[in-house]
């Protein structure tokens, strides 16, 4: 089967735009949580609880989207589950009971999930057939969406506009940026006859079977690479504000000026970063932003300036930016194992750590110090640069 440029060249666009269409949709939720928690009357540890609903939903759904992709196509399972995000939105904020908003909130995650593995499926297959690295610009249109999601609500609803209307308008654009760009993505038959052309290198067809494929050797040590540094993204997001407050004395509303200097620094990164690798090579930027990013959080614990422990911020955003993108390359081009599978299992993987790790840190930290925790945290990012620059693809 010939594809012309032309097609690949749109079914491109269309990838970008649905990264930033999930990114918009997902970081769009964030706004809205001080409004659920006041309308709800919870207290911070049931709200806690209540959030823990949207992993749920991702963590579940992620794996049964690689089957769900195989079976039926990534575009599909993109469409679904962008419309499933962008009918929940609305209901999260209006919403009176705390049950009702926790299955919301379960399904919205639900349809994060089902995107997430989806998009990075037909990214793959898109980048095999563009012949250079795309999924750093992916990646970095998902981080743009999620910039103008956490402030373009609030803009909205402070130049004057109700809650309702702002939510559905940001719920309107995403739909139709996904049905506009719908037909430029790749039907279920286009994406099998290049999964069967790019996933046999070895001389064996791609497996689909989801219990082997997971059980893969390459296909867990990917996913463990994704838990470490996915560990790192989500220790910035729910620890760095606590760390500025509480050890280098910031004033409490200028807390998160750590995890945006993070996150400017690693859309920055993203959006250049297929260059980068075309440069140098998949290998080098792993190992080189593993060891930048340990740097930057060591610079960021030992400073006694803040403005110092910024930059380490920064350092660490841009060291880590473009090494789950790569991850994710990675697992589309691995030998026997269909991209839907391997791409379902290190995203499921790689989540956990982004779910679960911030508390795994805060254990931590109560047992010992938060920059301790932080201390170990760049110990696991130096031990990803040791362990793929021994095992990974110099690709």
């Amino acid at each position: 089967m010939t594809i012309a440029t032309s097609s690949v060249l749109k079914s491109r666009r269309a990838t970008q735009l649905i990264f930033l269409v999930c990114g918009l949709g997902m970081a769009s939720w964030a706004p809205m949580v001080p409004f659920a928690k006041d309308r709800l009357a919870l207290n911070d540890g049931s709200l806690g609880l209540l959030l823990l609903m949207l992993g749920a939903g991702a963590m579940l759904m992620m794996p049964a989207s690689g089957w769900l992709v195989g079976r039926f196509g990534s575009r599909i399972i993109m469409a679904c589950a962008v419309l499933v995000m962008a009918f929940a939105l609305p209901l999260l904020l209006i919403l009176t009971s705390t049950a009702a908003t926790a299955v919301t909130l379960f399904v919205f995650g639900a349809g994060v999930g089902a995107v997430d593995v989806a998009m990075n499926a037909h990214g793959v297959q898109v980048q095999n057939l563009y012949g250079r690295p795309i999924m750093s610009s992916l990646h970095g249109l998902f981080s743009v969406g999620g910039l103008f999601g956490s402030l373009g609500l609030g803009v909205l609803i402070k130049a004057g506009m109700n809650p309702l209307y702002a939510i559905g308008s940001i719920a309107t654009l995403m739909i139709l940026i996904t049905l506009t760009q719908y037909r430029h993505l790749f039907p279920v038959d286009t994406e099998r006859v290049l999964i069967t052309r790019f996933a046999t290198t070895d001389g064996k067809p791609a497996s689909s079977g989801q219990r082997f494929g997971w059980l893969h050797g390459s296909v867990l040590f990917l996913g463990l690479m994704c838990f470490a540094v996915f560990l790192a993204e989500g220790a910035v997001l729910d620890w760095s504000a606590i760390f500025l407050r509480d050890i280098k004395g910031i004033e409490p509303e200028l807390a998160g000026v750590g995890y945006a200097a993070f996150s400017v620094a690693m859309a920055i990164m993203r959006l250049v970063g297929d260059k980068l690798v075309a440069r140098l090579s998949s290998k080098t930027v792993v190992v080189g932003g593993s060891l930048l990013g340990a740097v930057g959080l060591l610079i960021a614990i030992l400073s006694p300036w803040v403005w110092i422990s910024l930059v380490g911020f920064v350092l660490l955003g841009l060291g880590v930016a473009n090494i789950v993108p790569i991850f994710f390359s990675a697992a589309g081009k691995l030998p026997g194992v269909a991209p839907t599978v391997s791409i379902a299992a290190i995203t499921t993987i790689g989540y956990t750590g982004l779910l679960a790790g911030p508390a795994l840190l805060g254990f931590i930290a109560q047992q010992f110090s938060l920059p301790a925790a932080l201390g170990c945290l760049a110990l696991l990012l130096g031990s990803v640069a040791l362990s793929y620059g021994v095992k990974g693809s110099a690709d």
